[in-house]
């Protein structure tokens, strides 16, 4: 039998699990989020929520994988004595395949925009008209979707080492340094300032308890706590690596890139005038109209849309391992028929959600899109609830001995994440909980 893959350095670990936290959450979802909730008090609550909630349980999800040494389902099982605990791994398994349902349809749009770049001149104006284009064309969307996930089972079923950490080690810094130049250019557009202000300046009246539970969703979005992708993650990562620092790093990294790409759009939409609420479409209307104030535009929408891809397909191929890694357990000879089964279902499963611009627009499930239900259902629900759970199973199932023996940081730092997890995080959440369903009854 094949032996369990690992990591081949704690860098290779950080800069995946960064990629699957950093992807479309902190480039596409967050500066949308923020666009649309109040923009700077978005931000505090999003950086709150990150060291407070979502840090302590991304550490708890490390933990756990690693002492349970595999996919999430069998690792919970083995920590938790016979105990229902295992359904956590079920819930996280099928939060992921969910996710990955409509995010691979988001990964299809910004093919459909790189193919478009590379082979025709984009009409600026016109990029409000072509999204919605892209979005309601069933033949595009489908395909698109085909090729996204052919390119995540691709990367998935060659292991830890020879694909994910591979494709990870050379997207990730690519992603940081190109954001770095186009931020930069942002900022230097007449009227740029105007954009800094709704990012850093707060406007506390957007306080909602909506905004909260946004926040914090896009927390546990952005680090892909609560579906199982760390603990997966963690699982293959040797025992002498120091968990705390690696939490701590993908956080940080989590947070620079998200104000990055807010640096980014929202400088640029002042700037041109533009709504910074547009939505889920932000990055494919805004960001073309920034290009075109750069000289050789057309070459740099072409760099940008290819990291887009890259950040894109580093969180996919997490959604897919945690999906795959439970499929296989301990069969890992079994990986690539795996990653083709279950890539190929999820495709599946995401047809109704790429449709649903177009000619299932129809067709709505409290009030949204099957897209945005899909969305609700893992960043507002399944997540947030994925999260609960596993903080308690690390504050009250596992010992202290045995937490302390995985973290080995300080103990006085020992005990405020045990304190976090048992008691602040798991607070938090259902405050929240009971504040978003309160306004949905109202």
């Amino acid at each position: 039998m094949k032996q369990r893959d690992q990591w081949s350095s704690k860098i290779g670990f950080v800069l995946a699990a960064a990629g699957s936290s950093i992807g479309l959450g902190a480039i596409w979802k967050f500066p949308y989020m923020a666009g649309t909730n109040g923009g700077s008090v978005f931000v505090i609550l999003f950086i709150i929520s990150t060291f407070a909630i979502g840090l302590p349980i991304l550490l708890a999800e490390f933990v756990v994988g690693r002492m349970g040494q595999a996919d999430a389902v069998t690792a919970l099982k083995r920590l938790a004595l016979g105990r229902k605990w295992h359904l956590v791994g079920w819930l996280g398994l099928a939060m992921s395949f969910i996710i990955l349902s409509f995010y691979s349809v988001i990964g299809g749009w910004i093919l459909s925009y790189l193919a478009r770049a590379l082979f025709f001149k984009l009409d600026v104006a016109e990029h409000g008209k072509l999204f919605d284009l892209i979005i309601a064309n069933p033949f595009e969307v489908l395909f698109a979707q085909a090729v996204f996930m052919l390119l995540s089972i691709w990367i998935v079923q060659s292991g830890i080492r020879g694909g994910i950490e591979r494709a990870s080690r050379w997207m990730m810094p690519l992603l940081f340094i190109f954001f770095i130049i186009l931020a930069i250019r942002s900022l230097t557009l007449d009227g740029a300032m105007e954009g800094v202000r709704f990012l850093f300046v707060p406007d506390w009246s957007q306080l909602t308890g909506s905004t909260v539970l946004l926040a914090l969703g896009q927390a546990f979005f952005s680090l892909s706590v609560g579906v199982t992708a760390m603990m997966t993650y963690a699982s293959y990562l040797p025992k002498e690596e120091r968990l705390g620092q690696s939490a701590l790093n993908v956080s940080l990294l989590n947070i620079v890139i998200s104000i990055l790409a807010g640096l980014v759009i929202f400088p640029a939409v002042f700037a041109l005038g533009q709504s910074p609420d547009e939505g889920p479409g932000l990055i494919f209307v805004i960001l073309p109209a920034i290009f075109s104030q750069i000289p050789f535009g057309n070459v740099f929408m072409i760099i940008f849309f290819i990291l887009m891809l890259f950040a894109t397909l580093t969180s996919s191929i997490a959604m897919l391992e945690i999906v795959v890694s439970s499929g296989i357990r301990t069969k890992h000879d079994r990986r690539k028929r795996a990653s083709w089964v279950f890539g190929l279902l999820i495709f599946i499963v995401g047809i109704p959600s790429a449709l649903s611009f177009g000619i299932l627009s129809d067709v709505r499930i409290f009030g949204g899109t099957i897209f945005d239900f899909a969305d609700l259902l893992t960043s507002r629900i399944g997540m947030p609830l994925g999260a609960l759970l596993i903080s308690l199973f690390a504050g009250f199932i596992l010992t202290k001995s045995q937490t302390d023996d995985e973290l080995r940081m300080h103990p006085v730092m020992n005990s405020l994440w045990k304190f976090l997890v048992r008691f602040i995080a798991p607070v938090a959440i259902i405050i929240i909980f009971i504040v978003w369903i309160i306004e949905l009854r109202s």
